[in-house]
């Protein structure tokens, strides 16, 4: 195939042929580009057609945000408003009632008990509060 013979001396010597005879394969080459040029406009064929279109915006709700903390001696804040202990869970559930359901941010002061905070999460979940975060402040 690519290679051959060539016809030696008178001898009849004959010695294997070591290169790649390139005709053969610059004739398939060129074929295949032939056949690319015909069929790249039969794929490029398009079928125009009017799409309808939608009068609706994306909603874009976003949840609201609950900021509950607790100061140094155990008292809760909602949003920047003092709230008492047994008021905390009837405020939480009204607001776990919503749709979308809005995020509670719990802040504790540094100096705060941590027996305060983890009853402040204890009531979020008893009033059905699902999605609940801590507030930190990064070190500077």
């Amino acid at each position: 195939m690519a290679f051959g013979t060539q016809s030696g001396d008178a001898d009849g010597d004959s010695e294997v042929m070591n290169e790649i005879n390139m005709t053969p394969l610059v004739d398939v080459m060129l074929v295949l580009l032939i056949i690319f040029i015909i069929t790249v406009p039969v794929m490029k064929h398009a079928v125009n057609i009017e799409l309808p279109t939608a009068s609706s915006q994306p909603q874009q709700s976003k949840p609201e945000t609950l900021r509950l903390t607790v100061d140094a001696q155990g008292a809760y804040f909602l949003n920047q408003a003092p709230v008492t202990a047994d008021a905390l869970e009837n405020r939480l559930r009204n607001e776990a009632a919503k749709v979308p359901q809005p995020e509670l941010h719990i802040g504790g002061d540094k100096a705060a008990r941590y027996e305060f905070v983890a009853q402040a999460m204890a009531v979020a979940q008893r009033a059905g509060l699902r999605k609940i975060g801590f507030v930190t402040e990064p070190k500077s």
